[in-house]
């Protein structure tokens, strides 16, 4: 069996991996924070994660996966207020978008969705252990806080130099820049509005609720145990997030918190990291209204290794929608072709050895993509010859299989939106199209060629393609609906 190896963050190389048990890959990735919907820089992280848990699956590892959904923080407490609704009020129609934009992308489902707010008794346990080891203290305004100075392996992970920092200094907020190394907050004494907004519990200290950090330490190793295989996220949480949740975890555990850190890349929209704040983001929703399908969106991001930025362009976005394409043309043909040859069995035999071997090595997901594409054209090569051997053939379907199973590449009817609505209109298009198509016969028939042709032009301005063929004409639905 290959070796499997990933960049971990924390010794800056790629490294060999393999779960601590030889089985199962115990791995936990950082979600959204569902206060308002996750834009596709988000998902560009939860793609990288999608491919990870995929290719660990092709390695012969199984996966428990637990993402996390952050129902509770600064941003989600003023939204309420704000609004004079509660957090709950924020926050569940957000998390139900999330999966189905998640759904959307093709990202399959991780085994644990935890939320925050339903792991506080967790939370407040950990504030309790770091505070007999005298790595937590209480402050004058009653909130608990994290003494890094008594932890000496701080900044490991974000490689920050600690000796600038100001004892008894602390950060309250959830997001802070790289220069404020100070203690962060683990329990925050209640306001007025964490108490109108239903976001404060009862603790040892007094009413409160818990800081951002905190939380991801106590859900993932509820699920996963004290040392997890793999820790994930974007390179936005290295720090202050991963780095105060090493602080959190190990100072309450004494035991290494994660064997492998593993970061995703910025995507960027004209050069700047894609940001509500700015207001330069783009939602799945947008993608949908343009009828984009999530598959062209996974292609595109996969084209660029994880670790690399990515600037987001129409032209490339519409260049996978078009590469897409042409992977379910090819699909089809392979699912109706009645023989191979041998050729064909052995363009599939190294096509997927190149995959298995760039996604091995630190999931070089642009290389696997090319494997597949040049398969394509070696297997549609040896389509035209018309082979009739069925063991080539159908070695040349599990090749295509094991990638795309991978990859996740291939367009379906539902991809442009799984609604029940969507759904209908596609039963009404269909039905359309089959009977514009036999007005089109009856013209050709009548040898009312021009006729035939304003047909076809105007099926093909709904996004229908018509191809003709010794076995009569047929038709596919390209582009929206």
């Amino acid at each position: 069996m290959s070796e499997f190896a990933l960049y971990n963050t924390m010794s800056r190389r790629v490294e060999p991996f393999a779960p601590a048990d030889g089985e199962t890959v115990r791995m936990y990735t950082c979600g959204p924070t569902v206060y308002k919907p996750a834009h596709i820089g988000n998902f560009r992280t939860f793609l990288f994660e999608d491919l990870l848990r995929r290719t660990l699956r092709l390695r012969g590892w199984r996966v428990l996966q637990v993402m996390n959904l952050t129902d509770v923080d600064d941003k989600i407490i003023k939204s309420a207020a704000d609004e004079g609704r509660s957090v709950t009020d924020i926050t569940e129609p957000v998390t139900e978008l999330f999966h189905r934009d998640r759904r959307f992308m093709r990202i399959e489902d991780a085994e644990v969705y935890p939320k925050a707010t339903e792991h506080i008794p967790e939370m407040i346990g950990i504030v309790k252990r770091l505070m007999d080891r005298g790595l937590a203290y209480r402050a004058d305004d009653g909130s608990i806080y994290y003494a890094i100075s008594n932890f000496p392996r701080y900044g490991r992970l974000s490689r920050l130099d600690t000796r600038t920092i100001k004892p008894g200094a602390r950060v309250a907020t959830d997001e802070y820049n790289k220069e404020d190394v100070r203690d962060f907050a683990l329990w925050k004494a209640a306001k007025p509005e964490d108490e109108r907004t239903g976001a404060a519990w009862d603790s040892p200290w007094g009413r409160g609720r818990p800081g951002w950090h905190l939380e991801c330490s106590a859900m993932s190793m509820k699920y996963l145990g004290e040392t997890l295989d793999i820790h994930c996220g974007g390179v936005d949480l290295i720090f202050p997030h991963h780095e105060d949740e090493i602080a959190q975890s190990e100072g309450a555990t004494g035991v290494e918190f994660a064997r492998m850190w593993c970061h995703g890349e910025f995507l960027l929209v004209e050069g700047s990291k894609m940001a509500k704040r700015v207001g330069n983001v783009v939602t799945v929703s947008t993608l949908r209204d343009q009828k984009i399908p999530g598959v062209a969106v996974r292609h595109l991001l996969f084209n660029v290794h994880y670790r690399k930025q990515l600037n987001l362009k129409d032209e490339a976005l519409e260049s996978s929608v078009r590469a897409v394409r042409r992977i379910g043309e090819f699909a089809d043909r392979l699912a109706k072709a009645r023989g191979g040859t041998p050729v064909l069995a052995r363009a599939a035999e190294e096509a997927e050895r190149d995959f298995r071997a760039a996604l091995f090595d630190d999931l070089n997901a642009p290389e696997a993509v090319g494997a597949l594409f040049t398969f394509i054209k070696s297997a549609n090569a040896e389509l035209d010859r018309g082979g009739t051997d069925a063991a080539a053939l159908e070695r040349g379907r599990q090749a295509f299989a094991t990638m795309d199973g991978v990859l996740d590449l291939t367009p379906r009817p539902e991809d442009v939106d799984g609604d029940a609505d969507a759904r209908l209109e596609r039963e009404r298009l269909a039905e359309w199209v089959e009977s514009r198509l036999a007005a089109r016969r009856e013209a050709r028939a009548a040898r009312d060629f021009s006729r035939a042709d304003a047909i076809r032009q105007e099926i093909e301005a709904r996004g229908v393609e018509v191809k003709d063929g010794p076995g009569g004409t047929e038709w596919r639905l390209v582009r929206g609906v």
